[in-house]
């Protein structure tokens, strides 16, 4: 009894040692990891913040300005103030976060530079108040421009201060790992001298169950996340053994998921790129404009030519995923301007929308593939002429989401055709050229999901033979211009 006594009070005071050890790794590991995740936050939200400002700085406030001067904008219509107000907010909050000497320094000087160019734009838009002339408000504007590549300069070094505070982050890092696993050599050593002192036959059976768990996560930290381990069959280790290897799966399954949907959406931008501006459009658009220049109809030559530059201008959108509604109508416009020219005999169009939502932003465009659609597969296998409704407004009295429309009098699906398009545009295919003649909707219905994810349930088609079609999506407000969601 006195033995069996002793061994328990051996075998407790040695499992409270071996928990106690074990814990520093652990507790040395968070502290380090939280206050190098921390330091890594705070370079990433000041190179993000630096990146921001800098380019509103040397790009967006020069243009802004050079669109006062040239007209283009009224002055009390222009954003100067909110833009260099943005970058003052911008500043502080960086340097309210930044404690490195180095880098507040350069924030210092950036608000100084900052505070000279505010003081120049208040200048520059004064004598232009007293009505100064075109030269001096130019050379007002150069003024600004230097001080914006100064600025822009500062925070250049600012950002290469920080990158090399990352770069002193990452060193500390490494240290960190080296005393982490030096500190894991000793207790290890500290370990096993316990175990073979007390417990022999207990090390035995930890051991390889410890060893297999390090050599996973060793393979798992060099990128191998098919490894796995073997169940050790002990009590007190199976459900850690369990949860690394379920850990390790669902890692393994979510990064194949995420590189998935990258895959995914890329093909659908691409696709969507295609529906929007197809080679067989633009031969036509051309041959068109052609066909009017020999029928020496100028003006129609205009109209065609100045819609479809229109047209091109907000496709391309100078690379922006996202438009306002207003210009959304005018791209439909724009396509619907040249389609009336080329097909006058068979195709009327009206657009209507609510005035309260046309500065709202969308994701571009998703409106003409629909209306192409339309023409194509519609209005055109229809005799006589062909009538097209696009109108926008808001989905419900709670004015919480836009609902927009495209609606036809065209040939319309027979009820079996239309189950096929529903189902295709719910399934869709991973080689979009499978898709029949709907891979446009189909692009549509795809890029509303990716943008919009479950507040949208994507297109809606209600369609009927020889009556024509109503294609329809639903948006939320709260969600429009928002590029992440």
């Amino acid at each position: 009894m006195k033995k069996n006594k002793s061994f328990k009070k051996t075998l407790m005071l040695t499992y409270i040692v071996l928990l106690s050890i074990t814990l520093i790794p652990s507790i040395y590991s968070i502290i380090v990891s939280q206050i190098h995740t921390q330091r890594y936050n705070l370079i990433i939200s000041n190179v993000s913040n630096a990146n921001r400002i800098n380019n509103i700085a040397k790009n967006d406030i020069p243009e802004e300005l050079w669109n006062i001067i040239c007209g283009k904008k009224q002055i009390e219509e222009g954003l100067q103030y909110e833009m260099m107000n943005e970058i003052t907010i911008g500043l502080d909050e960086m340097l309210k976060k930044t404690k490195a000497n180095e880098s507040r320094e350069k924030l210092e000087v950036a608000s100084r530079a900052n505070a000279t160019l505010l003081s120049n734009v208040h200048i520059l838009i004064e004598q232009m108040g007293f009505g100064s002339t075109v030269t001096q408000n130019e050379e007002s504007l150069e003024e600004i421009r230097t001080i914006s590549e100064l600025f822009s300069d500062i925070m250049q070094d600012f950002i290469v201060t920080e990158i090399e505070s990352a770069d002193k982050t990452n060193l500390s890092i490494k240290n960190a790992s080296i005393i982490l696993t030096v500190i894991q050599l000793i207790i290890t050593v500290i370990a096993v001298l316990i175990s073979t002192n007390g417990f022999i036959t207990l090390s035995g059976s930890i051991q390889k169950p410890i060893s297999d768990m390090e050599k996973l996560s060793t393979k798992v930290a060099n990128g191998d996340l098919a490894a796995r381990i073997d169940i050790p069959h002990i009590e007190e280790l199976d459900t850690l053994a369990e949860n690394l290897n379920t850990m390790t799966g669902q890692i393994d399954v979510l990064i194949k998921k995420n590189m998935e949907e990258q895959k995914n959406f890329q093909k659908a931008e691409m696709k969507a790129l295609q529906a929007q501006i197809t080679p067989h459009f633009l031969y036509n658009t051309f041959d068109t404009i052609v066909w009017l220049a020999e029928e020496e109809k100028t003006q129609k030559v205009v109209t065609i030519t100045k819609a479809f530059s229109d047209f091109l201008r907000i496709s391309l959108s100078r690379g922006h995923e996202w438009i306002t509604i207003g210009q959304e109508l005018d791209h439909i416009k724009n396509y619907l301007t040249i389609q009336k020219i080329r097909y006058a005999d068979i195709l009327n169009y009206k657009i209507e929308a609510d005035e309260s939502l046309l500065n709202f932003k969308m994701i571009k465009p998703v409106h003409q593939p629909l209306v192409e659609n339309v023409i194509y597969h519609g209005i055109k296998n229809k005799r006589g002429r062909g009538e097209l409704f696009v109108s926008v407004n808001y989905a419900d009295d709670s004015k919480k989401f836009v609902r927009f429309e495209v609606r036809d009098n065209g040939a319309g699906f027979s009820q079996e055709r239309l189950s096929e398009v529903r189902t295709e545009l719910k399934n869709g295919d991973e080689n979009s050229e499978k898709l029949s003649s709907v891979y446009g909707l189909y692009n549509v219905n795809k890029k509303l999901r990716l943008y919009y994810g479950e507040k949208t349930e994507g297109l809606v088609i209600e369609s009927e033979a020889g009556k024509g079609s109503v294609i329809s999506f639903t948006i939320p407000c709260s969600a429009v211009g928002t590029e992440v969601l």
